[in-house]
């Protein structure tokens, strides 16, 4: 586990793929790969009786398929989600909040841990009860000053942005004290799939790459 924790520090940009699947989800990891980008989440859609079958299958076949990429799950709120990620051949789940649960279950299973959280209590008990990274969301609307503040007291821990992140900004949010990113709209662009432009879609994952790597 500490590896892949490793792994996603040095490479910081976790793409958050929701919605997408079969054919065009491998053409999108390919778009992805040839932009430098190698962390990958595939979510569980809550509003679908189907997620758990869809989300398994589409973690299988990146892992099978892309052997440079880390791939796991995302918006996982049950056990259940932690089991068909390990099953499916996925290294990490994150999660939009804290559930003791899933983060002991995610632990047990020998997967990396990234749940949600917003409070520093919410933060201290997901440390507390195994988490490898803290997944601040929704980080953007919070601003810069808030993980520096948090940071302060709560120094020992590892932190992760989600929500509002983008070319412009990454960089200074980085500078600030997160280790990784959750990007969504941004590097799954529904307009930019469907239409076919994946190129568009590599160079925005090269820009997001460039960014987290300056200096």
């Amino acid at each position: 586990m500490n590896s892949i924790v490793e792994k996603i520090e040095k490479y910081r940009v976790v793409t958050i793929c929701r919605g997408v699947y079969g054919d065009q989800l491998k053409k999108l990891v390919e778009a992805l790969q040839d932009g430098g980008i190698r962390l990958i989440e595939v979510t569980f859609d809550q509003a679908d009786p189907e997620a758990v079958k869809k989300t398994g299958d589409a973690i299988a076949m990146i892992a099978e398929n892309f052997p440079q990429m880390l791939v796991g799950c995302g918006t996982a709120t049950k056990i259940e989600h932690v089991l068909a990620t390990k099953a499916a051949g996925g290294m990490f789940v994150l999660s939009p909040n804290v559930n003791l649960d899933v983060i002991k279950a995610t632990k047990a299973a020998g997967l990396v841990s990234i749940p949600g959280a917003l409070t520093p209590t919410e933060m201290l008990d997901a440390i507390d009860a195994g988490a490898d990274i803290v997944k601040v969301f929704p980080a953007g609307w919070l601003g810069l000053r808030y993980i520096k503040d948090v940071k302060g007291p709560i120094n020992h821990a590892k932190f992760m942005a989600a929500a509002g992140i983008n070319e412009e900004n990454i960089k200074d949010y980085r500078d600030a004290g997160y280790c990784s990113f959750g990007i969504s709209g941004r590097l799954v662009d529904k307009k930019l799939i469907e239409s076919g432009d994946f190129e568009e879609i590599t160079r925005r994952a090269r820009t997001f790459v460039e960014q987290v790597s300056a200096d």
